[in-house]
């Protein structure tokens, strides 16, 4: 018997990988986050699965239920929105079975970030613009945040940041971030990014707050950063006609030619 994580994706049924699809048509058993997991993935599990939402439940009740399913020698199929290796709650639920010496496997998912910047059909890492991609949040209820990871130290890094849980508190972002970016810097928030009822908000720093539709409160991921609407950045060096790389030698002495002899 395992335990399967299976990282589910931001929403649309089939941002869902080839093995995770796989492993959750092979489980007779399937526990998921019913409060952010569409029930079309669940059109995956076999006939007569045992599908249960965890959302109601404490880990003492998930944990029971995964022992319940070892007993029996049942496989599961473990699902969280997403990908597992952010604010899934997985750490926890491995330590307890790794305590009592059941098997995990974990396969990711597609990452809310990802999929809101293709509904934005943004690249966040531009030349000369900002190369680096902070994922982060605010304090909220269920986790606070450690001291040195605030927005003001991110901030100071002119990274894009990719704000998750946080939409409740757009007015702490605005107050922290505008300091280091300017009122003028571009800001995208993606309601239910991939879902039917996807909403993209894009406003600045300065005008986010009034933009933002009331009914947004949840499920709903901030973007802020100058890389969102630069226009006139650099192209990069890796298809310039004269950038020598491994697949594309620029003379017989370069460094790559011997990874391509006999290619042709």
């Amino acid at each position: 018997m395992t335990v399967h994580f299976i990282g589910a994706g931001p929403g649309a049924p089939d941002l869902l990988t080839l093995r995770g699809r796989n492993i959750i048509a092979s489980c007779p058993v399937c526990l998921y986050a019913g409060s952010l997991v569409p029930k079309a993935v669940l059109e995956h599990c076999p006939d007569g699965a045992k599908i249960v939402n965890t959302a109601p439940m404490d880990l003492d009740a998930i944990i029971e239920e995964i022992k319940a399913a070892d007993a029996q020698g049942f496989d599961i199929a473990r699902l969280h929105s997403g990908d597992l290796s952010v604010w899934s709650a997985m750490g926890e639920q491995l330590r307890r079975l790794k305590a009592e010496g059941i098997p995990f496997t974990v396969t990711p998912g597609v990452p809310s970030f990802s999929a809101a910047a293709a509904a934005l059909g943004a690249e966040l890492t531009l030349p000369g613009v900002a190369q680096s991609v902070v994922l982060t949040r605010t304090s909220g209820r269920a986790s606070s945040m450690p001291d040195g990871e605030s927005l003001e130290n991110f901030g100071r890094t002119g990274a894009t940041l990719a704000i998750h849980l946080s939409v409740g508190n757009m007015a702490k972002v605005v107050s922290e971030l505008t300091p280091h970016y300017g009122a003028d810097c571009p800001v995208a928030i993606v309601f239910r990014a991939s879902w039917p009822d996807e909403r993209i908000i894009h406003a600045t720093l300065e005008t986010i707050e009034a933009a933002l539709e009331p009914d947004i409160t949840r499920t709903a991921l901030i973007l802020v950063g100058p890389a969102l609407k630069a226009e006139g950045f650099a192209e990069s060096c890796l298809y310039s006609p004269d950038y020598d790389r491994r697949y594309r030698p620029q003379t017989a002495d370069s460094p790559w030619s011997e990874w391509t002899e006999g290619d042709d």
